[in-house]
């Protein structure tokens, strides 16, 4: 635990939320769910292996995917998934890489893509997850996200429902993760840096909740980045207000920042130059986050999706 405002840590188990948390308080938690988005298939003329990694669907239902072998993607290239039970067609290029790609099936996409499709763990996690649910938090909803709002992963049912039982109320906000969150920054200006967009949606019950707590002077608690960034963009768009809404985002929160929706953060430990830790150093102060981050070293915290938390308040 690190006060924002003294830098004091504290260190605590995960439950002790129970006891953090006070009546009133509004903790607001990201429902995305991550999609089977890595597929490995075949070309359909030469047999050759293909590896997509599916990013963004487009309003027409074809996707953005990340190839390998990239150079194997070419346009009017089709590739089978299954042994049939998905097809793919490359039809354009993108930039950074990417392609669009178009599906087709016999079945519902997303139940096929289910079927032939794994988990996106990060490149650190070798070994399969045999059980999709392990990357899903447990109040998951939405279909869309390329990777977990992985600060939910804490949570169990029981821990959100004693958090109720105290007075303290739970909200919504979806917010489908895309990969770029993680890109690191490589500019030598950090205002240079581009983040990609990502799609968020708020509904009119959480807006009301979140209007009538700050108006009454309660706080405003997100359950990881991806929530942080959804209230931030809604706070930005609406003058520091909440309204229902949905739309793209590419908001980027770095030291200098002033916040309008968040008052305190549950997050995981970042890596170092990612957008992830601005984020955390813009709300808690650069030195402070720091000192957290080399206490955690030293008591052996877990770094990345499995991995510990924190709660900035």
């Amino acid at each position: 635990m690190l006060d924002k405002e003294t830098g004091a840590i504290d260190h605590r188990v995960f439950s002790d939320l129970k006891s953090l948390l006070k009546k009133g308080d509004v903790l607001v938690i990201n429902d995305s769910r991550v999609l089977p988005a890595r597929i490995i298939g075949v070309n359909a003329e030469t047999g050759g292996e293909m590896e997509f990694l599916l990013l963004k669907m487009w309003e027409n239902g074809d996707w953005e995917v990340l190839a390998r072998p990239g150079k194997k993607a070419r346009i009017g290239r089709q590739f089978v998934f299954g042994d049939g039970i998905l097809r793919a067609e490359v039809v354009d290029f993108l930039e950074d890489g990417k392609r669009l790609v178009r599906f087709s099936s016999d079945e519902n996409f997303y139940s096929a893509l289910d079927r032939v499709g794994q988990m996106p763990l990060p490149p650190y996690i070798t070994e399969k997850l045999e059980d999709k649910e392990r990357y899903q938090t447990v109040y998951s909803r939405h279909l869309g996200s390329a990777a977990a709002p992985t600060a939910g992963l804490h949570f169990t049912n029981d821990l959100l429902a004693s958090l109720e039982e105290r007075g303290v109320e739970i909200h919504r906000v979806t917010l489908h993760v895309g990969l770029g969150t993680f890109r690191p920054v490589k500019e030598d200006e950090i205002e240079d840096h581009l983040m990609h967009t990502e799609h968020y949606e708020m509904k009119k019950e959480t807006a009301e909740a979140l209007e009538r707590a700050k108006r009454e002077g309660r706080r405003v608690i997100a359950v990881g980045t991806t929530s942080c960034r959804t209230l931030e963009s809604v706070a930005q768009r609406f003058d520091g207000h909440f309204e229902a809404c949905d739309g793209d985002t590419s908001i980027f929160i770095y030291p200098g920042y002033r916040f309008r929706g968040v008052d305190a953060l549950i997050t995981n430990f970042h890596l170092p130059e990612s957008t992830l830790i601005m984020l955390v150093s813009a709300l808690a102060g650069r030195e402070s986050v720091l000192a957290a981050y080399e206490e955690a070293v030293k008591e052996k915290y877990r770094f990345f999706s499995f991995g510990d938390a924190m709660f900035i308040s």
